[in-house]
């Protein structure tokens, strides 16, 4: 039985090696089972969340080729934990004759697929709301909420015990003064004029065509 290993971590604090540990372990049962890996597809810090991964892209196309009978993951929520996904990928994998197989849960039927995509978006909706209640905390607490805003440097700073402190910014004067002259310009009217100047000859054309 020809068989295909998916393997994928979602997160920079995840080891590496998270990656070949799943792969291994699907190497194992594998073997127990006589099944032989043809290819394995990997995703690495890439949610879940979404099937636009290369990884699991290259995994269906291979299946609708008929490269592999079986996909063998650690769990359905390595191969996607939207709802949704789930669902379409299972039925993709159906129509292509493959199925798909977990070490924590064995073959996933049509139940699974319905169980364990409601716990997966609920895990994922839980997710959410702290990552944004630790934004808000962020902010509160006057730091950045992430990313690089042009006009700001990141202010590279270590805790006593060593640990980078995340979140500090100080101001780019060179960038600062680009974005107080765009301020300084928009309260001039000058990016209004603009814009009208630009949207009359779209309204005239329009009126001109009625």
């Amino acid at each position: 039985m020809k068989i295909a290993l998916y393997a994928r971590y979602s997160s920079d604090n995840q080891r590496d090696a998270s990656i070949e540990d799943q792969l291994r372990l699907c190497r194992l049962h594998a073997e127990k089972q006589g099944w032989t890996a043809v290819d394995y597809y990997t995703d690495r810090v890439a949610s879940g969340a979404s099937l636009l991964r290369p990884g699991i892209q290259e995994l269906i196309s291979d299946a609708m080729r008929g490269k592999f009978a079986i996909v063998l993951a650690e769990a359905m929520d390595r191969l996607s934990r939207d709802q949704e996904d789930s669902a379409g990928l299972f039925k993709r994998m159906a129509f292509a004759g493959v199925r798909i197989v977990t070490l924590s849960g064995g073959d996933v039927t049509h139940l699974h697929v319905g169980l364990k995509g409601t716990m997966n978006a609920l895990f994922l909706k839980a997710l959410a709301d702290k990552t944004r209640r630790g934004l808000r905390g962020r902010v509160a607490d006057g730091k950045s909420g992430g990313g690089l805003c042009f006009g700001y440097d990141v202010v590279k700073q270590f805790a006593a015990n060593g640990e980078p402190i995340r979140g500090d910014r100080t101001i780019n004067e060179v960038e600062a003064t680009v974005v107080r002259r765009i301020f300084a310009d928009y309260l001039a009217g000058k990016f209004l004029a603009r814009n009208r100047f630009r949207a009359e000859p779209r309204r005239c054309a329009w009126t001109a065509r009625r």
